[in-house]
């Protein structure tokens, strides 16, 4: 049954509207999109410099996490850049298939945030793993990477040992014979202190090296970063599906008034 021009009319202005409205808010969609792109590019960055320091000594330690984040942040930037090309040419093909991209988007980063809370579930028991395993391997002569990392947490959290300084005794450090029951300089409130045989009054020790150990410390302080970094991504992630609905809304009703127009 054929309609009338009126009819044909009535329809185009009233589909009109609707994609002018859809497209007003794909493109502050899109904006958003790009800054959360813009968003987890830097947490990528600041992960790989600051955070994963703290990590590198647990044995549940993923080198590659932060580059995945890196990844991510990126594509969403470029992509999210295309998205504008799409939205402003009003193409229905090309906004089926970023649709496309944000749901996939969308997984992954459910994904990635779900793998964030369950890896933060971890860290306590790989850290204390990891602190021992490295305790046992410090070497103060030579430096090596577990070394540095040793002395680069104790310095940066003013923390010793595991629980305690007292953790140092019990590893091959503190028996070897040039230095019996002390502790690594890192230790140290203030550079030089006394932290080669250490005196036996628990006050006087506290004046030199710190009391605290350092495995509450850090778990805390990944904790407190790393449920923020999953409640972001989780976020992101159905904000990413409400985008691929409306750029699906959008396409059918382009294509929609494309129809309508030419009937």
């Amino acid at each position: 049954m054929n309609t009338s021009p009126k009819d044909r009319l009535d329809s185009t202005l009233s589909t009109g509207p609707v994609v002018t409205c859809l497209k007003t808010l794909m493109m502050v969609f899109n904006v958003i999109f790009w800054m959360t792109g813009i968003v987890i590019l830097a947490i990528g960055i600041w992960t790989k410099v600051d955070l994963f320091k703290y990590l590198e000594l647990s044995s549940v330690y993923q080198a590659h996490v932060p580059y995945v984040l890196i990844g991510i942040g990126a594509v969403i930037v470029l992509v999210g850049c295309l998205g504008c090309c799409c939205i402003i040419k009003g193409n229905a093909l090309l906004l089926y298939l970023f649709s496309g991209f944000l749901f996939f988007v969308f997984i992954v980063n459910v994904s990635c945030g779900i793998a964030v809370l369950i890896y933060r579930g971890k860290v306590e028991e790989g850290f204390k793993e990891g602190l021992s395993n490295a305790m046992k391997k410090y070497d103060a002569n030579k430096k090596n990477e577990i070394t540095r990392a040793m002395d680069f947490l104790q310095d940066k959290l003013k923390c010793c040992g595991i629980q305690n300084y007292s953790n140092w005794f019990e590893t091959p450090y503190a028996k070897a014979e040039d230095n019996k029951n002390s502790v690594p300089a890192s230790c140290c409130r203030k550079a030089p202190c006394q932290h080669n045989t250490l005196p036996k009054d628990k006050a006087l020790i506290a004046k030199e090296i710190h009391p605290q150990g350092c495995h509450k410390l850090v778990v805390d302080f990944i904790n407190s970063n790393m449920a923020p970094i999953g409640g972001v991504a989780l976020g992101v992630a159905f904000f990413q599906a409400l985008g691929a609905l409306l750029a699906c809304c959008l396409a059918k009703n382009i294509n929609k008034a494309k129809y309508e127009t030419v009937s």
